[in-house]
């Protein structure tokens, strides 16, 4: 079969399942503001920073009402540490041990390894002194 018979057979008329050449129309896109069903539409992924309503959750003086004292945000502040601390996963004393270990020997072989290759720098580095003259 050569390529003018292949390029022939796929052109016949006759054939109903040939594809159409013809571009087809998008299928229309559906908005979640346009959807008047019962269920509401799903909540949009919100971005750092952002209130529930879409807007920055910014504070801006005068808007929002008074602003607590310097006392009242201080309390708040260790209320919030105190909060976080209490949801923090502390290390047992066994954990801590094995990665206090592992860290000083870590600390130990690169502080040999990079002393021998100061060691090698220093020797190569005599040697074309002495070589080269000076």
């Amino acid at each position: 079969m050569d390529d003018d018979d292949f390029i022939e057979g796929q052109g016949d008329a006759d054939d109903e399942e040939s594809p159409s050449l013809e571009a087809e129309a998008p299928p229309a896109r559906t908005s979640s503001s346009t959807v008047t069903s019962g269920a509401s539409a799903a909540p949009r992924m919100a971005r750092y920073g952002e209130g529930a309503e879409g807007r920055p959750a910014r504070r801006e003086r005068g808007v929002q009402g008074s602003r607590e004292g310097f006392f009242g945000r201080v309390g708040t502040f260790w209320r919030d540490v105190r909060q976080e601390l209490r949801r923090v996963t502390w290390p047992s004393l066994r954990e801590v041990q094995n990665t206090t270990i592992i860290t000083i020997v870590a600390v130990a072989f690169f502080a040999a390894y990079l002393w021998s290759i100061d060691q090698i720098f220093a020797k190569l580095l005599g040697g074309f002194h002495k070589l080269f003259g000076g």
